[in-house]
């Protein structure tokens, strides 16, 4: 398929200070579109001026949540490159996500130049400030108008681009995580493997919660005996004992990240011991009650490593690490980081060039 490319007429100011751009507040000037229906699959990809969508109030995703995204980054090096990180494994599972919520694969090799042409177009508002990225966010919704559950038969895919700056205020330093035993994010069986705004959605409360605490995020245990660790907030969880890497096994009810699969790649090449297991919440709390060398720390796209300095458990609440960044979190960081931004050498073959 060819994509048109439809230029805007009047083009958006650039932020004149990029150390300030915050998270997914700012929008760039274009957007890629492409719908779905029965008799012709995916068709008419476009590039076309951003701009809001106009929907019938009976559009099924308003009604039944059936909708999948994805969430990634393109960098811009010190050479003043444009790069991918890992794009394929986000469209690859951008279509486990779709197989989940029944809705239509698309063609991975076709999504990836569309998005490449599209970050050709808007390349220069991918920010060159340290830490600033362009996010990017491919999104799928359902679109029939109709009042009843069942899937959808029309689609529409649409890739959005935001400027951004780091994801928490406080930058890369450790966060309070809070972990709830009366709130659940997902379970197995259901779609907690996927990536849907439904998952999202199911820890707003919980989040409300703990930020009226003092807390930054929410660490979701198990759904069943609410006793082993899954995720935190909307990133996956490490744990470092004594030099060994470990994070929750995937089991259904846990996103697949790219971030955690690079950490636990880097582990494997840097020959430090890494299990993907069950890790009960009393576990951690008791290895760093026995003045084991512990460290946490959260994996995402938008945070890319968030250390963890406190966690309240119940009545108890622990300090990790006396507050600091922890070496491997450290060296996990800057080296994800230094691979995303040209500054190292890429040993896996992670980055994917744009410009």
């Amino acid at each position: 398929m060819e994509i048109t490319i439809t230029k805007a007429k009047e083009l958006k100011p650039k932020p004149a200070d990029e150390s300030k751009l915050g998270f997914g507040q700012i929008f760039t000037d274009h957007m890629f579109n492409m719908d779905y229906n029965p008799a012709k699959g995916w068709h008419n990809p476009r590039i076309e001026p951003y701009k809001p969508f106009e929907m019938d109030p009976a559009t099924m995703v308003l009604h039944y949540g059936q909708a999948i995204f994805e969430g990634l980054k393109a960098y811009r090096t010190e050479k003043g490159n444009i790069q991918l990180f890992r794009p394929k494994e986000n469209i690859h599972r951008s279509n486990s996500s779709s197989r989940l919520l029944c809705i239509p694969e698309i063609d991975e090799r076709f999504a990836l130049d569309a998005l490449k042409q599209l970050i050709t177009v808007e390349k220069d508002w991918v920010p060159g400030a340290p830490g600033t990225s362009l996010y990017i966010r491919p999104t799928i919704i359902a679109t029939d108008v109709f009042l009843g559950v069942k899937a959808s038969d029309t689609y529409r895919f649409f890739i959005i681009l935001s400027p951004v700056g780091a994801y928490y205020p406080e930058g890369f330093n450790p966060v309070k995580i809070w972990v709830t035993t009366r709130h659940v994010r997902a379970v197995r069986g259901g779609l907690g493997e996927a990536k849907t705004p439904g998952n999202y959605a199911a820890s707003l409360y919980a989040g409300q919660q703990a930020h009226k605490k003092g807390y930054t995020q929410v660490l979701w245990l198990d759904g069943v005996e609410q006793r082993y660790v899954e995720e935190v907030g909307a990133m996956n969880i490490f744990f470092v004992i004594d030099g060994e890497v470990i994070t929750p096994a995937l089991n259904g009810s846990i996103l697949p990240g790219i971030t955690r699969n690079s950490v636990i790649a880097l582990a494997k090449l840097w020959n430090i011991p890494c299990t993907e297991r069950r890790v009960a919440i009393q576990e951690i709390i008791d290895a760093q009650k026995e003045g084991r060398k512990v460290e946490i720390f959260g994996s995402g796209t938008a945070a890319v490593i968030s250390p963890v300095g406190t966690v309240r458990f119940g009545d108890e609440e622990v300090t990790i690490g006396d507050n600091k960044v922890g070496p491997l979190t450290e060296r996990f960081y800057k080296e994800l980081t230094d691979i995303q931004y040209g500054r190292a050498e890429d040993p896996m073959g992670w980055t994917e060039p744009v410009l």
